[in-house]
């Protein structure tokens, strides 16, 4: 795994993965602020994984992931949240993703367990 794009609303919360992911030696090629714009751009730049928002404005995660999932050859997908996992129940396991990571605990290591649990 060598690429990222962040898919966010919140500006300070992109700015903040950026960071720790780079620090961690982790390359973030871009950053969207909606469903929309982050499916156009994992579309068009390829990353191997999308860390993506469950919380979009315009639509949610899950919704990003499962059209991420129909692509040829889709990113991996790692979901994010600042509300805890067990709110999002079934959704959360039936989704079409590598894992989940809350917010507060996100880190290059993180990001790297789940991608080699797969």
């Amino acid at each position: 795994m060598e690429t990222i794009l962040i898919v966010d609303d919140n500006a300070g919360f992109r700015r903040q993965a950026r960071a720790v992911l780079e620090a961690d030696g982790l390359w973030v090629v871009d950053e969207s602020v909606d469903g929309s714009s982050g499916l156009a751009a994992a579309r068009a730049l390829r990353p191997d994984l999308v860390l993506l928002d469950i919380g979009l404005p315009d639509t949610d995660g899950f919704e990003v992931a499962r059209l991420l999932a129909l692509d040829d050859a889709p990113p991996l997908v790692v979901l994010t949240s600042s509300r805890d996992a067990s709110e999002y129940g079934p959704r959360l396991a039936a989704s079409q993703t590598l894992g989940f990571i809350p917010k507060d605990e996100l880190s290059g290591s993180a990001i790297r367990r789940l991608v080699r649990s797969r």
